[in-house]
């Protein structure tokens, strides 16, 4: 019997895992619909672009907006275990997947594109590569699996310090981002631009 729940536990697993990569691939082929460059139009790829206002940002593996999508997946993380509680935690990623290529898919399209451009300091922003845009969503089930790992005191302070880090660093993070790009405040952009 307890072979069978088993064996049965690890198909439920494995067909969870691969919905969320059908999703991921499901982006990437969207991306390169919406005509989205694979790479880094310099033509090679880096591990991490230290640069920020530079035409390799958001082009490259990882930049200084990655803590934001490590940031995405513990709040997914969170936000599924309170209205998935009791279902299989691949399932909640797989929702978690949904959510972060949803946003991939938005966030690379003209309206938001310009939305960036208008509204914050990104004058130059042309969309993510599709490389980036993958590593995005990696980088989310990355923060999803370290948060149902540790501590929530532990993913609590992390989120923290990304966000005081990339701060201090760019002078942005993912609660200016979101806020410039909904409610955008002057003094805000200012302040970004190094004014």
């Amino acid at each position: 019997m307890s072979q069978a729940f088993d064996d049965r536990s690890r198909q439920q697993l494995s067909f969870w895992f691969i919905a969320c990569a059908i999703i991921l691939l499901v982006q990437i082929v969207a991306e390169h619909m919406m005509g989205r460059v694979a790479i880094c139009t310099c033509g090679y790829v880096k591990l991490f672009e230290p640069m920020v206002n530079s035409s390799g940002n958001s082009q490259h593996i990882a930049d200084w907006y990655t803590p934001s999508h490590i940031i995405h997946g513990f709040l997914f993380f969170g936000l599924t275990h309170l209205i998935m509680r009791g279902k299989p935690l691949p399932m909640r990623l797989f929702v978690a997947m949904l959510i972060e290529s949803g946003w991939e898919l938005l966030e690379n399209s003209p309206i938001i594109i310009d939305r960036y451009r208008a509204a914050t300091i990104s004058l130059d922003y042309v969309g993510d590569s599709i490389l980036n845009s993958a590593m995005d969503a990696v980088f989310m089930v990355v923060g999803f699996l370290f948060a149902w790992r540790a501590p929530v005191v532990v993913t609590v302070a992390i989120a923290i310090f990304f966000e005081l880090l990339t701060g201090w660093l760019i002078r942005d993070n993912l609660t200016l981002n979101v806020l410039m790009l909904v409610w955008p405040v002057e003094a805000i952009k200012t302040w970004q631009g190094g004014i």
